[in-house]
């Protein structure tokens, strides 16, 4: 992912604020402090990052409809199984109205049967006040009431805290109870419905995010806006006796933020509702419900589960990714263990959640990702080499507060570290291109260990680490290339800095935006000149790591301009080297191999000659925080890009900003090759394409790759990192084969502005 992770932030804090994609955090990877920024949701976003979690306060469940700027919309059934009847807004008739059960009072006793040690203080209590009557106003149901306890608080000094806890279980599982079998409970006792003449909530909220955050989105007609899955915030289907929900609910629903299924027959949930990841608020009070699914641990933004007065018997484990979760109600369930009721007595939510996260088994490891052949492999003589390409996740970077879903066992970085080097000693790829590798790790872990696997390497730290101490910087994080030291030579190494390009170009002298903008940011780029002991191909292989905040697009497409201009210089005068003569400098020494067998002879072939720049194969890999619509995406594809583009904003940029950007090479992603792919990065509230290995289509060709996670493995995962994979972001591995000089392409002449130092007379 990116260079920080803060992507997941949620959005506003209405309760009827549709699930924008996008509107992320995101962490910032470089480890010169452990704070993060926040994302804003951008065409180019980035990683997501790894603290999510929405800013939204907690609320009175029972006040959730009394925002007078919000149109209330409800999914309303008038029978059990499928058939729901869709009402728009709720009658006059309901708004502030008292209902006949304020004069009924709670003649049952509330008292928890299967909890152990504790006596309930309202288990005789008669309650008198009406549930229609229980709004944001009433002192004792307050908000702050309603947090069911607080983990860091301890229990040693007596059982005022324990009885807190429990007391607000009791109290909410006691409102509810009174409900009864009502329909309607929580629309009933909205206080007033507020309406927008002409258009609903979410496209009045979808128009206000896209011009607070700067979105290009397509504006959708009223008919396309009611038909939209999305369009619909909360369900209120309680109090109908139904004995069933369909699966087909949860999979056309799927950004419902909140729905209510208290006082009904159900007696099984169905494992779709995985499915709902937008979801605040789940009510199942008052039902049958013997067991949970699995996949309500998928619901990540969960601050209310409210399971009162069922037959459950266990809790799934997988609440334990609920790191959200402020309200767990699982008062009336008398068969329930009885240590679980405990622990939600002594500790609260928080920390029952914590427990189960902890405790929890891993989970079952997914079946291997399959290697997709793309091109008949009958012609074994053209030459052919893999790349792997990685963001690891820095040390620094995996923390409990930014990966509240994963245990905290999988994210120790000795844990972590030895699944990344198993993964890339497992694929074997002859070229390794890894981002987010501190200093004191690449030389104290990954170079030793990959050299007992015939590998060598290169590597540089961001920019910053040139003005810290020793001691500081071994925590900076950089790019690292790895090759096969038997199959390559390594014939130059560059370091691109693109602060430092910059403020060095002539026609941004002067421009305070490259200063106030550009200069801060101190990511690089990596580049390697590698030659194939056998065939005398070389190949340049590219390794960067681009600025991850939305509020960014522009650097990240300046940053993305500089690293092709100076690699068109570099290939250019990499065609002019001579070809390397004294092999022997490089031959592999026997006394290296780490398995002591003799080592294979191995012919040099002579150097290929490269008549201009565009002939010599090229490969470009890393993490570039950028979506498919974005700037960085069409100026690498596309080969060039308006200078009014809406990724450059305002800001001015010398000839980047007057005359556009352009470069010589025609790129090609090589998971575009594999059709659609669902993403590299994925965190709960982030699951998106923004790495990537681009290749020179005119002389490399994609002839296999590694595929998919195993979709059923994914039903179940809210986000990595988790025990299998110790990053949130996919490793990508692609095997390619260097064409023939008889399939290179016309080169293409570059532009890259007055800006330039190098001359048009100078280009092929």
């Amino acid at each position: 992912m990116a260079d920080a992770f803060n992507r997941f932030n949620t959005g506003g804090q209405y309760f009827y604020q549709p699930q924008h994609p996008r509107t992320l955090n995101h962490r910032n990877g470089s480890p010169i402090s452990n704070s993060r920024g926040l994302f804003q949701p951008n065409t180019d976003t980035p990683s997501p990052n790894r603290s999510p979690g929405t800013h939204s306060p907690a609320h009175n469940p029972y006040a959730m409809y009394n925002h007078s700027n919000h149109r209330q919309n409800h999914l309303l059934s008038s029978g059990a199984g499928h058939n729901f009847q869709t009402q728009m807004g709720l009658h006059k008739g309901f708004q502030n109205q008292n209902h006949a059960n304020n004069s009924h009072h709670m003649s049952g006793q509330t008292q928890d049967h299967g909890s152990v040690g504790h006596n309930s203080a309202f288990g005789n209590h008669q309650y008198s006040n009406s549930a229609s009557n229980l709004t944001a106003n009433t002192p004792h149901y307050a908000p702050t009431h309603l947090q069911n306890g607080n983990s860091d608080q301890s229990t040693m000094g007596g059982n005022s805290v324990s009885n807190e806890h429990w007391a607000e279980q009791k109290a909410e599982y006691g409102r509810l109870q009174k409900a009864g079998d009502k329909p309607h409970f929580y629309a009933r006792n909205s206080p007033h419905v507020t309406r927008f003449p002409g258009a609903s909530q979410s496209s009045i909220t979808r128009s206000m995010d896209i011009e607070e955050h700067g979105e290009r989105r397509r504006t959708l007609t009223a008919s396309e806006e009611a038909e939209e899955a999305g369009s619909w915030d909360a369900l209120d289907l309680g109090g109908h006796g139904l004995k069933s929900m369909g699966p087909s609910l949860f999979r056309h629903y799927p950004n419902l933020r909140k729905i209510y299924f208290n006082h009904n027959k159900l007696t099984w949930l169905p494992g779709e509702v995985g499915h709902m990841r937008n979801l605040t608020v789940l009510d199942l009070s008052f039902n049958k419900l013997d067991t949970l699914p699995a996949e309500v641990g998928m619901l990540t933004k969960l601050k209310k589960l409210l399971l009162y007065g069922n037959e459950l018997r266990d809790l799934p484990y997988e609440i334990g990714s609920l790191y959200h979760l402020e309200v767990l109600g699982i008062a009336g369930n008398h068969m329930l263990r009885a240590d679980y009721m405990e622990r939600m007595r002594e500790h609260g939510t928080k920390e029952f959640v914590r427990f189960l996260r902890e405790q929890a088994p891993p989970p079952t490891p997914p079946n291997d990702r399959e290697w997709i052949q793309l091109v008949d492999d009958a012609d074994a003589e053209p030459e052919k080499f893999t790349v792997c390409s990685w963001n690891t996740l820095c040390d620094r970077a995996a923390t409990q507060a930014l990966y509240g879903y994963t245990p905290s066992g999988a994210l120790t970085w000795e844990h972590r570290r030895g699944v990344i080097l198993d993964e890339l000693t497992h694929r074997n790829g002859d070229i390794l291109t890894l981002q987010e590798i501190d200093i004191e790790n690449y030389n104290e872990y990954f170079r030793p260990n990959l050299a007992a696997e015939d590998y060598k390497g290169i590597f540089f730290p961001k920019s910053r680490a040139q003005t810290m101490a020793e001691k500081e910087s071994k925590m900076v994080d950089g790019c690292a290339i790895f090759y096969k030291n038997t199959k390559y030579i390594l014939l130059d190494k560059q370091l691109i800095v693109f602060s430092r390009e910059a403020i060095t170009r002539p026609d941004m002298k002067g421009e305070h935006d490259v200063y106030n903008r550009v200069m801060p940011r101190d990511h690089i780029a990596v580049v390697a000149l590698l030659e194939s002991r056998v065939t005398g191909s070389r190949l340049i292989v590219v390794n960067t790591h681009l600025a991850w905040e939305g509020h960014f697009a522009d650097v990240k497409v300046v940053q993305v301009a500089i690293l092709l201009e100076q690699i068109a210089k570099l290939a250019e005068t990499y065609s002019k080297w001579p070809p390397c003569k004294d092999k022997e400098l490089f031959k592999y020494a026997n006394e290296d191999r780490a398995d002591g067998l003799p080592e294979t002879p191995i012919v040099p072939a002579p150097s290929m000659k490269y008549d201009n720049a565009l002939q010599i194969p090229l490969l470009i890999c890393g993490d570039f925080n950028s979506l498919a619509e974005s700037g960085v995406h069409e100026l690498i594809t596309s080969g060039s890009l308006a200078p009014n583009h809406k990724d450059l904003g305002t800001q001015t940029y010398g000839d980047f900003t007057r005359h556009g950007m352009s470069h010589p090479f025609a790129l090609k992603s090589a998971y575009a090759s594999g059709g659609h792919w669902p993403f590299t990065n994925y965190t709960p509230d982030f699951h998106e394409v923004i790495d990537y290995a681009w290749y020179s289509t005119n002389s490399l060709q994609v002839t296999a790759l590694l595929g998919e996670v195993d979709p059923e493995y994914m039903r179940r995962v809210p986000g990595f990192p988790n025990w299998h994979f110790p990053s949130d972001h996919l490793a990508l591995y692609v095997e390619f084969q260097v064409k023939s000089r008889k399939e290179a392409r016309k080169a293409v002449e570059a532009d890259f502005g007055s800006g330039s130092k190098q001359s048009s007379s100078s280009r092929h």
